[in-house]
C-alpha cells in the first residue's frame, strides 16, 4: 500500500484508495529550507545560492543521507523570505525517498524564478516555517528548519522569542549565516548572533559561509549532517570571528536600523531641509 501511496502523490487516485490512505505518510524528518532573498544579497549571489540548493538534491551524499534513515524518506519544502510580510513557499511539501524523487524536487526548484525583496525578518521566516511544519501532510518525529541569512533581524517580532517558541514545540533550528565579505562592522559577529539568538533545539548547529565559492560544499556538508541526524560537532566558528565575552544582544539588528534612521534624519536637517521629528529611544519601541 505504501508504494501505491507514493505513486499517487501528485496524481489522481481512486477515491476509495484516498480514503483508505488518509493517515499521513510517516517520514524520518520534515525539513523547511528557509532561504534569505533580501536585497543585501546580490543577483549573482542569489544565483549561486539557488544553484547550490538545486545541485544539493542531486548530490549522491545528500541522497544517501535521505535514504539511509529508518524509513528511508524525508519531506522537504523550500521557503524564500525577506521582510516581515514577504515569504514565498517556492516548492510545496515534497516526499523524497530515492534518487528520482530527489532530482524531481531539484528540477522543480530550478524552474522557479528567484524573488528579491527588502528588509530582513528572520523571526517571521521562523514563524512561517513553523506554520508550514504544522500544515505538512506528512508525519515525523524530527522537525527541522534550516535558515540562511546575511544579516540580523531588523523587522518583525524579536527573533529570540520566536526561536524559543519553535524549540518549545520540538523544532530544531539550524543556521547558515552568510558572512561573506562582511569581515568588518557588525556583520562580522553574525555567527555569534546566530548562535545566541537564532539556532536552537536538539542537535542544533550552524555552518557559517565565509566565501561564496564554497557555498555548494558548505551546503552539502550541512544537509548531510542534519538529514542523517548524526551527532553534531560543536558550533562551527571561524577563527577570524571576534572572541566573545558576553551574550549577543538579540536586538542588535533593530538597534542598528534605528541608528541608521536617525543618521539619515540628521543629515536631512543639516542640508537646510525642513526640520523633522527626530525619534528618541522611547519613540522607537523594540519588538515584543
Amino acid at each position: 500500500m505504501l508504494k501505491q501511496a507514493l505513486a499517487c502523490l501528485g496524481l489522481a487516485c481512486p477515491a476509495s484508495f484516498a480514503l483508505a490512505e488518509s493517515t499521513p505518510i510517516e517520514v524520518d524528518m520534515q525539513l523547511v529550507l528557509a532561504v534569505d532573498i533580501s536585497f543585501s544579497i546580490s543577483r549573482d549571489e542569489q544565483d549561486i545560492q539557488r544553484r547550490g540548493y538545486v545541485a544539493a538534491f542531486q548530490n549522491p551524499e545528500v541522497i544517501a543521507a535521505i535514504t539511509s534513515g529508518y524509513r528511508g524518506r524525508i519531506a522537504v519544502t523550500y521557503l524564500e523570505w525577506a521582510g516581515e510580510d514577504i515569504q514565498f513557499q517556492v516548492v510545496p511539501w515534497t516526499l523524497i525517498y530515492d534518487p528520482q524523487s530527489a532530482v524531481s524536487f531539484s528540477q522543480k526548484l530550478s524552474h522557479m524564478q528567484v524573488n528579491r525583496r527588502g528588509r530582513t525578518s528572520i523571526s517571521e521566516a521562523l514563524e512561517t516555517s513553523f506554520k508550514l511544519l504544522r500544515q505538512s501532510p506528512f508525519q515525523a518525529n524530527r522537525h527541522v528548519v534550516d535558515i540562511s541569512s546575511d544579516g540580523f533581524n531588523n523587522n518583525g517580532p524579536r527573533v529570540d522569542r520566536i526561536r524559543d517558541k519553535l524549540v518549545y514545540n520540538g523544532v530544531t533550528i539550524n543556521g547558515l549565516p552568510l558572512i561573506t565579505g562582511n569581515d568588518a562592522g557588525p556583520e562580522a559577529s553574525l555567527a555569534l548572533y546566530f548562535q545566541d539568538c537564532v539556532i536552537g533545539g536538539f542537535g542544533a548547529f550552524m555552518e557559517p559561509l565565509l566565501n561564496w565559492n564554497e557555498f555548494g560544499p558548505t551546503l552539502n556538508r550541512k544537509l548531510v549532517l542534519e538529514i542523517s541526524g548524526q551527532d553534531q560537532a560543536p558550533v562551527h566558528l571561524a577563527a577570524s570571528l571576534p572572541s566573545r565575552h558576553t551574550k549577543t544582544d538579540c536586538l542588535l539588528g533593530e538597534k542598528e536600523e534605528l541608528k541608521q534612521y536617525i543618521k539619515q534624519l540628521n543629515e536631512a536637517v543639516g542640508k537646510d531641509r525642513a526640520p523633522r521629528w527626530l525619534p528618541r529611544k522611547q519613540d522607537w519601541p523594540m519588538p515584543d
